[in-house]
């Protein structure tokens, strides 16, 4: 083994991203995928997987996709979960990909050992490596909360849930309206006897297309204003389409637009107008056959099924080799471990807008950072201090709701202007500067 090799853990989109950022430049890995096919969360046969049978994507078609490699034109503004997945099966083959990956390989271990990382996988294949690239995700240990006194129904969570015909003769309870919530509460909606929603605040429901555009399309290509025009502007559009939310039962927001991640939704207002869903405050308890709430009201429920989120986690990785605060690692510009100069976390952010091309050029960064220390000492040693001390601000001059969710949020636009500035002041090469060079022909993936 090459004394300079690279571990990259995962073969979802952001371990693919990591990949091709380090085929460009020649630099020697291993990539290991505990699953039996690449695609990550998008593959619905992949075990934990929070996926469902109707999800699709909430970023659109036209401002999604890897850097360099388009989403095909004829895949709808919003593509469902399987065109992702063919997707991103078309992107590993088109540059080569599949044929670094080590499938069904479960990394169960990793640890410092002088200054390299051995890593040891569950069938006992211990190898040690220059660095390390954790890719594996950040949906899969599901936050499942506790409610008092005794039910005779049924609680999961949301990872669970795959189609909608379990809802089928059954009254059900979605417990949190994020945008997993939302889609949720549509199929529960079309398909249960009764649906309801349970929330403890309120939200800014934005539409997934305005004036026939998808909406991150418009952000993106209309008028360019600051954020104090943009907010009451972009406001004022939202009460036009939609109308006062509240008379609908969601409860007025405690926070400005923009202020926590877009609940992008287009389905659920017209369910609630419809009478299809209902909305009920937080639950106060359990008792048998009913669920009752902080309002004093009570529901007779069959399934309540919690769309409330997951932890972080890296469960081969020990808890000290990052530092983590509020459950997320402390990581410069999303990526870079602040202690060790070879060991990384692509994928650890949350973002409003274009994950995939995100996951490009921070790889881009890693791949160069990682050429460096190898041929440009110097240039590295740059970064090194700039990795060890600076601590930019995202957020876009957004005052994000104070969570630990919100802590980790970098606004997209901000996030590019940003790396950016790092590489100019650094001697990187521009990523927007045709990197990977001509579009491979591809391969698709049947998509049905």
């Amino acid at each position: 083994m090459s004394e300079n090799k690279v571990c990259i853990i995962g073969a979802g989109p952001a371990g693919l991203s990591a990949a091709r950022a380090l085929s460009r430049l020649g630099i020697e890995y291993d990539q290991y995928e505990r699953h039996s096919d690449v695609g990550g969360i998008w593959d619905l046969e992949n075990p934990g997987t929070p996926m469902y049978e109707s999800a699709h994507f909430i970023s659109s078609r036209g401002t999604s996709g890897f850097f360099d490699f388009p989403m095909p034109a004829t895949y709808p503004d919003y593509p469902s979960n399987r065109q992702i997945l063919a997707y991103t099966r078309s992107f590993a083959q088109a540059y080569g990909l599949r044929e670094r990956i080590r499938f069904n390989a479960v990394v169960r271990d990793v640890q410092e050992l002088n200054g390299r990382w051995q890593v040891t996988l569950a069938d006992g294949t211990v190898a040690v490596y220059a660095a390390v690239i954790c890719a594996t995700g950040v949906t899969w240990a599901p936050r499942l909360p506790t409610f008092p006194g005794v039910f005779d129904g049924e609680v999961r969570h949301s990872v669970t849930y795959r189609d909608a015909s379990e809802f089928r003769g059954k009254r059900v309870l979605i417990v949190g309206l994020g945008n997993s919530g939302a889609d949720i509460a549509c199929d529960a909606a079309a398909n249960a006897d009764a649906a309801f929603v349970s929330v403890r605040r309120g939200y800014h429901l934005i539409p997934k297309h305005l004036f026939g555009i998808p909406v991150d399309e418009l952000a993106h290509t209309g008028p360019q204003l600051p954020m104090r025009l943009e907010r009451p502007v972009f406001k004022a559009l939202l009460r036009l389409v939609q109308g006062d939310l509240t008379r609908y039962g969601l409860p007025e927001p405690d926070h400005k637009l923009f202020e926590s991640h877009p609940l992008l939704n287009s389905q659920l207002v017209h369910y609630l107008q419809h009478g299809d869903v209902s909305i009920k405050a937080d639950i106060a308890g359990l008792d048998g056959t009913r669920v009752r709430f902080v309002d004093g009201s009570s529901e007779e429920i069959d399934l309540v099924l919690c769309a409330t989120g997951y932890d972080w986690t890296m469960p081969y990785l020990p808890q000290d080799c990052f530092r983590w605060t509020d459950g997320r690692p402390d990581l410069y510009l999303t990526a870079f471990s602040r202690q060790h100069h070879n060991l990384f976390g692509l994928g650890y952010l949350e973002t409003n807008s274009s994950a995939y091309t995100l996951f490009d050029h921070v790889s881009n960064l890693v791949a160069q950072y990682l050429d460096d220390q190898q041929h440009d000492p110097a240039r590295a040693a740059a970064f090194d201090t700039i990795r060890a001390t600076d601590r930019p601000d995202l957020s876009g001059g957004i005052s994000f709701v104070d969570s630990a969710r919100h802590r980790s949020y970098v606004d997209a636009k901000t996030f590019h202007r940003y790396l950016k500035k790092v590489r100019r002041r650094v001697g990187w090469d521009d990523l927007t500067e045709g990197m990977f060079g001509p579009v491979p022909a591809r391969p698709m993936v049947d998509a049905r």
